[in-house]
């Protein structure tokens, strides 16, 4: 990433005291991915069968993701699973890169999201809505793998409040 700050991309990094192979896996999977941040994910492979839920993706899968409070849903395709520290696919009109390293006994965690298109609805729903949905869900991750709790808003039905996603930071 050359240096400096623009529109059509953005890095997240968090540091977490875990083993890189169950972050991997809390990505990587249903069951991982449902854990921490979604109500509900279906990954399918290139061949068209589902993957079960402990099952890591693959290069050519697609997906199906749906959150807790908001009705809509992301779809988009597995470009890059190497099956223990590399991540990457598309997500909502972009790309996400996600890489794992060890790091002085901990996994550095990075997260870039990338080829953002830069018109004005892009840059306010895209680069800033998921610049800061990623610091929170980052943060969720973290307190979920290292104390066992999450904290995004599961009691609580936002679905019917418009701005729910740009006025709740747990969401």
């Amino acid at each position: 990433m050359e240096s400096g700050l623009s529109f059509d991309r953005f890095v997240k990094k968090i540091y977490l005291n875990a083993p890189l192979e169950r972050i991997y896996y809390c990505w990587a999977t249903e069951a991982g991915i449902t854990s921490w941040f979604l109500r509900s994910a279906q990954y399918t492979s290139k061949e068209g069968h589902k993957r079960d839920a402990s099952e890591l993706v693959e290069e050519g899968d697609v997906y199906r993701w749906q959150w807790h409070n908001w009705e809509g849903e992301e779809k988009g395709s597995i470009l890059g699973a190497n099956g223990k520290d590399n991540l990457e696919l598309t997500f909502s009109n972009s790309k996400i890169s996600l890489r794992l390293a060890e790091k002085k006994g901990v996994v550095l965690l990075t997260l870039e999201q990338y080829d953002i298109p830069t018109d004005e609805s892009s840059k306010m729903n895209i680069y800033n809505g998921c610049s800061n949905g990623w610091t929170f869900w980052l943060a969720n991750l973290k307190a979920y793998l290292e104390h066992g709790i999450l904290l995004n808003e599961t009691s609580f039905d936002l679905t019917n409040d418009p701005l729910a996603g740009h006025v709740f930071v747990n969401i």
